[in-house]
């Protein structure tokens, strides 16, 4: 059972915690945090694990890999010139500016929790994997169709049998980083051996598609990892750096407005606070200049902050693969960080800004196109609403 700092002890000794300021995961597989350091490592490891025990996670010191990957898109294709006939735009005016010719919106019965099942079997197949020996699933998403979160109802497509605990990362744009994090600590402090993350955004239900500033940025898709436990010498996350900063939310966000209708209620018609009214969420709201402004300022910061706590140069790093969100804003990180045209990964003219998607999308099309092989380094970024931003240092297969 776990105690009440989230760690699996059936047989195991004390964590050894003490105070370090920095955040990352070492090449030995300690999980660091801001503020306590957790090791993985146990004494007496060699100890035997009964039967009914063998399936319960274990503290132990190791790596993790990322051995699997898929994505999915919508079958529906909206281009910029599709875009200029429903507001004052062009193809040229989107692509100088952005970067951005088409993007993928679902549509008619498809939906998001479809894309991200399709995702993670692609993923799951490309590991040759069983769903069954899944020990967690990760959803990153700020676009559930269910309010109570969707990693649940796709453990159930998946048709995993043993139960394995599924549940939601919201943090837009940074979500998949999160998540791929998120995994390495479930693998690293909680003993868990084989975590499937997902990314995978609806963001076109939450566009105003009157707003010529935000619809021709974003479109709809999922994509996944299959991140499995390893030998620490096999590491396959070798570190990371992980921000937020509440006061930009008011750069970039979908608050929950009140329904307007119905607000009288009683029959002297006075204005009353109980019931409730009830609320749904506003089309996304953003000061694009600002959110620029945030983007090649911090998000260079952050990478050389994880490349620097994997002991590494840019110029050794195989890939940079940052959020797709504009290519100005790529191309910007990349020349700040020297990285070349050719070591930058870009798939954001097809399918747009795609939120939490947008990283495995881009990585699964470089990893089946062979661009991106076996042992490559890849320096990997996401960066949006919250604000939250957020870098890793990769190592693939």
């Amino acid at each position: 059972m776990a105690n009440a700092s989230g760690f699996f002890t059936p047989s195991v000794p004390k964590l050894r915690t003490k105070i370090q300021p920095s955040m990352g995961i070492s090449r030995s597989g300690f999980c660091f945090s801001r503020r306590v350091v957790c090791s993985g490592g146990t004494e007496g490891a060699e100890k035997q694990v009964s039967p009914p025990e063998s399936r319960m996670p274990k503290l132990v010191s190791k790596g993790c890999k990322l051995v699997g990957c898929g994505s999915a898109v919508p079958s529906l294709s909206v281009s910029n010139d599709d875009l200029s006939k429903m507001v004052d735009t062009s193809d040229e005016w989107i692509s100088v500016r952005t970067g951005i010719r088409n993007r993928r919106v679902i549509s008619g019965k498809e939906s998001l929790k479809d894309l991200a099942v399709e995702a993670a079997r692609k993923a799951l197949e490309m590991a040759d994997f069983d769903p069954n020996d899944l020990d967690l699933i990760l959803m990153c998403t700020s676009t559930p169709e269910d309010i109570f979160g969707a990693a649940p109802q796709i453990q159930k497509e998946l048709g995993c049998k043993n139960s394995p605990l599924a549940y939601d990362i919201t943090a837009a744009c940074s979500g998949f980083v999160l998540g791929l994090v998120s995994a390495a600590c479930h693998i690293r402090g909680g003993g868990f051996r084989n975590v499937l993350v997902i990314g995978a955004d609806g963001i076109s239900r939450f566009v105003d598609w009157t707003d010529r500033g935000t619809c021709i940025l974003f479109g709809d898709a999922a994509g996944a990892v299959l991140v499995q436990a390893c030998a620490a010498e096999e590491d396959g996350l070798l570190s990371f750096d992980l921000h937020s900063d509440g006061e930009g939310a008011r750069h970039l966000g979908a608050p929950m407005s009140d329904d307007k209708t119905d607000e009288l209620l009683g029959s002297n018609g006075s204005v009353l606070d109980f019931p409730p009214k009830r609320s749904s969420y506003s089309c996304i709201q953003m000061n694009g200049k600002e959110v620029f402004r945030f983007a090649v300022r911090c998000v260079p910061q952050s990478i050389e902050s994880a490349l620097e706590k994997a002991g590494l140069v840019s110029s050794s790093v195989d890939w940079l693969l940052l959020h797709q969100a504009n290519q100005r804003i790529i191309d910007a990180v990349a020349t700040r960080l020297e990285f070349p045209p050719e070591k930058v990964i870009s798939n954001l003219a097809n399918y747009g800004n795609t939120s939490a998607a947008s990283i495995p999308l881009a990585l699964d099309e470089a990893v089946r196109s062979g661009k991106v092989k076996p042992g490559h380094t890849i320096a990997a970024a996401g960066f949006g609403a919250g604000l939250t931003w957020g870098s890793a240092v990769i190592r693939w297969g």
